[in-house]
């Protein structure tokens, strides 16, 4: 939902912000910098432990960037905005990639990541195509709000999923010895 938000920069450089060219060149720039700042945070991460809770943060970060920005009319501004908005775009995609890569057994990873990158680069033509549609109808920052409002779903849905994807997380980072291997508790009728 929230990735076309790039095809639509054009309209906000010329209409939105009033610049040309130049104008486009720095709101790009911007999201490049905030995926960069993005990148070199997650390097600099010694493990993936908690990683898969970070995910619905900086979706919901970049969902929060998208609907400030779509409110923007001054430069700066927009800049600033969209240096969130390309730190929370590129965490959430490097982390769930990351998280997948860990998780998934090694003799399917090739399966799985291919599902992976149908999902995410094939979803994002139809989400481009949407974003274009709808953009001469409620305009391009009602279209971003839209996206950055669908990025926000998706994070609280996620969030709300959390607890049903630790159990089935922690065995597998036991077994790789990300997590020390917990010791059984005792279940509530043999404590008695």
């Amino acid at each position: 939902m929230g990735v076309p938000y790039t095809v639509l920069m054009p309209v906000f450089a010329a209409r939105v912000l009033h610049g040309g060219a130049h104008t486009l060149g720095f709101l790009m720039g911007a999201a490049g910098v905030g995926s960069l700042v993005s990148a070199m945070a997650l390097a600099a991460r010694k493990s993936v432990r908690g990683l898969y809770r970070v995910i619905p943060i900086v979706a919901a970060l970049f969902g929060c960037g998208l609907i400030a920005f779509s409110f923007s009319r001054n430069l700066w501004l927009s800049l600033a905005l969209l240096t969130v908005t390309g730190f929370g775009m590129m965490q959430f995609a490097s982390a769930s990639n990351t998280v997948i890569q860990t998780v998934v057994e090694e003799d399917k990873r090739g399966r799985v990541m291919s599902y992976y990158m149908m999902a995410y680069m094939g979803a994002s033509p139809f989400g481009s195509l949407l974003a274009g549609s709808l953009a001469p109808v409620i305009g391009a920052p009602g279209t971003v709000m839209l996206c950055g409002i669908g990025c926000l779903a998706g994070a609280s849905w996620f969030w709300i999923q959390l607890p049903k994807l630790r159990p089935l997380i922690r065995p597998i980072y036991e077994r790789l010895g990300i997590l020390p291997i917990a010791e059984d508790t005792p279940l509530p009728d043999e404590r008695a």
